[in-house]
C-alpha cells in the first residue's frame, strides 16, 4: 500500500515528497505527466534533486516510488484499466496537492484545480469502496476568504460564500474544498490552507521564482507604495511541507482545517525591508501609502512590457493584492500540533534574495547522466524490462 500524492513536481509537492521519503517508510503513488517512463523520472529528477543526490534519488526511485504516468485533468487520469485499477488498490491515502497557480487565468484554475480535484475526489471514493482510505489531506490555501482588509482570520470564519475572490485560484480553490467535502463524508479529511510560501528557511536554494521575483523588484525601489506597518503573510516552504506529512501521518489530528501561515506572528514591511538594507548596505525605502494606485497603474502599464522588467512587473501584478491587504491567517492550531512556529521570513530572506539574483531566477538543474541512459537504452535493447517502482 503507499500514499497517492499529486503535484510531487511542483515546489510544494517535491518537499512533501521528499520528506516522506526520507523520514517515512511509505511506498509513493505518484501521477507525473510525461509520454515516457524516461520523461516521467526525469521531471521527478528536476523536482527532487534539491533535495536528493542522484544516487538516492535513483534508489527511491526504484524501491519506494510507483509511477503513473497520467494527466490530473482527463477522466481516470488517462490511465488504461488495469493501471487505475492498480492505483485505486494500492492507495491506502491522499495528499492533492497539484493545482494551477496561474491567477490570471480563469481557462487553467477550472481544469485543473476544479476538474482535477474531482478526478482526485472520485478516485478517492473509488479507494474507500474497495479497502478503505486512511486519510485525504488536501493543499488549499488562505486566499479562500477571499477580499479582505486589517484582519486576523480564523480557519473556522475563513470562508463566506457572500464574500468576492481575489481570483479565479482563490474561487476554485474555495470550491474545491466545498467538493471534497461533499464527495467524501465518509473519509477523514484534512485541509491545510498555506498562506504566502516564500523560500525554505533551511538553505537559501529555491526552485520556485515568481514569488521571489516580484519581492526583488520591489526591493529594488527607493520608495514603496505601501504602509510600513502593514503585515504580509509569509511562511517557508519547509514548514509548510513538514506541516503536511506530520498531521497526515497522524492517527487523529485535533482539527479537519489549517493555516499553514506566520500568523499573528508576520513581519511588517518596514521590518523586513530594514533587514534587508542592512544586510545589502543600502538605505531603506521610504513609504507612501497614498500612491498605491499610481503604482498599480504604472505596474499594469510595465507589463504590457517584454523582458526581465516587463515580466517582474506582470509578476507584481498579479501578486499586488495580496501584499496591500494587511491581513494574517490565525496560525495557533498548527503551532500546537507542531510544537514550534514557522521561521520568521526576515531570518532567510536576504540569502534568499541573493541566491535568486545570482541565479537569474533560475534553478541550476543537473540532467540525468547519460551514463544511465545508455544503460537503460542498452538494457531495453536486449529485452530487459524495467518498470521503476515497486509492483503490488
Amino acid at each position: 500500500m503507499a500514499i497517492f500524492l499529486t503535484g510531487s513536481t511542483g515546489y510544494i509537492g517535491a518537499h512533501i515528497a521528499a520528506i516522506l521519503l526520507d523520514r517515512h517508510t511509505d511506498r509513493l503513488n505518484l501521477l507525473v505527466r510525461a509520454k515516457t517512463e524516461q520523461e516521467a523520472n526525469e521531471r521527478l529528477w528536476h523536482a527532487l534533486q534539491l533535495h536528493l543526490d542522484f544516487p538516492q534519488f535513483r534508489e527511491a526511485l526504484e524501491m519506494r516510488i510507483n509511477v503513473f504516468r497520467g494527466d490530473l485533468t482527463d477522466p481516470r487520469f488517462g490511465l488504461g484499466d488495469a493501471e487505475y485499477t492498480r492505483l485505486v488498490g494500492t492507495s491506502e491515502s491522499v495528499i492533492h496537492c497539484a493545482a494551477s497557480l496561474n491567477r490570471k487565468s480563469e481557462k487553467s484554475c477550472l481544469n485543473v484545480n476544479l476538474r482535477g480535484t474531482l478526478e482526485v475526489a472520485q478516485l478517492a471514493r473509488r479507494a474507500q469502496d474497495v479497502h478503505g482510505l486512511r486519510r485525504f489531506s488536501q493543499v488549499s490555501t488562505v486566499a479562500v476568504a477571499g477580499t479582505r482588509s486589517h484582519e486576523v482570520v480564523t480557519e473556522d470564519s475563513s470562508i463566506d460564500w457572500n464574500r468576492s475572490d481575489y481570483d479565479p485560484y482563490a474561487r476554485t480553490k474555495k470550491f474545491c474544498e466545498h467538493m471534497v467535502r461533499e464527495l467524501l463524508p465518509e473519509v477523514p479529511r484534512t485541509v491545510f490552507r498555506p498562506s504566502i510560501v516564500l523560500g525554505d528557511s533551511r538553505r537559501a536554494e529555491t526552485t520556485q521564482f515568481d514569488m521571489v521575483r516580484a519581492f526583488v523588484f520591489l526591493a529594488g525601489l527607493p520608495l514603496l507604495p505601501f504602509r510600513s506597518s502593514d503585515r504580509i503573510d509569509i511562511v517557508p516552504v519547509d514548514y509548510v511541507a513538514e506541516s503536511v506529512v506530520a498531521l497526515h501521518q497522524k492517527p487523529d489530528p485535533m482539527h479537519e482545517i489549517y493555516h499553514l501561515s506566520s500568523g499573528t506572528g508576520a513581519e511588517t514591511f518596514g521590518q523586513l525591508t530594514r533587514v534587508i538594507a542592512q544586510a545589502s548596505g543600502k538605505m531603506e525605502p521610504l513609504y507612501w501609502p497614498e500612491l498605491e494606485r499610481p503604482f498599480s497603474s504604472v505596474v499594469d502599464w510595465l507589463a504590457g512590457y517584454r523582458g526581465e522588467f516587463g515580466r517582474s512587473a506582470s509578476l507584481l501584478k498579479v501578486f499586488m493584492p495580496y501584499l496591500v491587504w494587511d491581513t494574517v491567517f490565525d496560525n495557533s492550531r498548527v503551532v500546537g500540533e507542531m510544537g514550534r512556529a514557522p521561521e520568521s521570513f526576515s531570518r532567510y530572506c536576504y540569502p534568499l534574495l541573493r541566491f535568486s539574483r545570482d541565479c537569474r531566477f533560475s534553478y541550476p538543474y543537473r540532467e540525468w547522466p547519460a551514463a544511465v541512459v545508455s544503460v537503460r537504452e542498452d538494457a531495453a535493447a536486449a529485452g530487459v524490462g524495467h518498470s521503476g517502482g515497486f509492483q503490488p
